[in-house]
């Protein structure tokens, strides 16, 4: 009786919510108003304070919350990946959806990055406080996007803000058949 328990338990589950995740693309979280081509930033933290102001301003959120946020979660451990890129990234009440900004730095930054490479590259996130799996896919999508070698050169050598948003919501979007 139990075992008949459990499987009617199982099929009354609701539908997992990562049906919607996985449809999740870049464009989805950036706006063009979003990106910046050639950020003049001489620190990390100035770097983090431009981006939430762009990601407050999609959001609604005050950009002192978001940086604050943001600044919280680099305390915990360096979002920066390697290789030039970050991801800085927190969750925050208050918001309804997930956001992001990119920024392509004039000149790169130290981040505390794994490899200790100055970053110059960063894809700021943030999400709704309870948003666990759309987070996490999120997260995964974009650091997908920044492992891709192809993405990244194209991106480094984009000449302005319109052409490095066409070449992050591009990126694996799935083609017209």
């Amino acid at each position: 009786m139990a075992s008949d328990d459990k499987s009617k338990t199982d099929s009354a589950a609701p539908p997992p919510v990562e049906k919607e995740c996985k449809r999740m693309d870049i464009a989805t979280l950036l706006s063009p108003r979003s990106v910046i081509a050639d950020l003049r930033a001489t620190a990390k933290k100035q770097a983090l304070q431009e981006l939430a102001y762009r990601v407050g301003g999609a959001s609604g959120l005050h950009d002192r919350a978001i940086i604050d946020a943001v600044w919280e979660r680099e305390k915990l451990g360096s979002t920066g990946l390697g290789g030039g890129i970050a991801i800085p990234h927190a969750r925050l009440p208050g918001l309804k959806s997930l956001h992001g900004a990119f920024a392509r730095l004039a000149t790169p930054i130290d981040f505390d990055a794994v490899d200790d490479r100055p970053v110059d590259l960063i894809f700021m996130l943030i999400a709704p406080e309870g948003a666990g799996a759309d987070h996490l896919t999120a997260l995964g999508r974009v650091s997908r996007a920044m492992r891709d070698r192809t993405l990244v050169e194209k991106i480094r050598a984009s000449s302005n803000a319109d052409a490095i948003y066409a070449l992050l919501t591009g990126f694996a979007r799935p083609q017209a058949a």
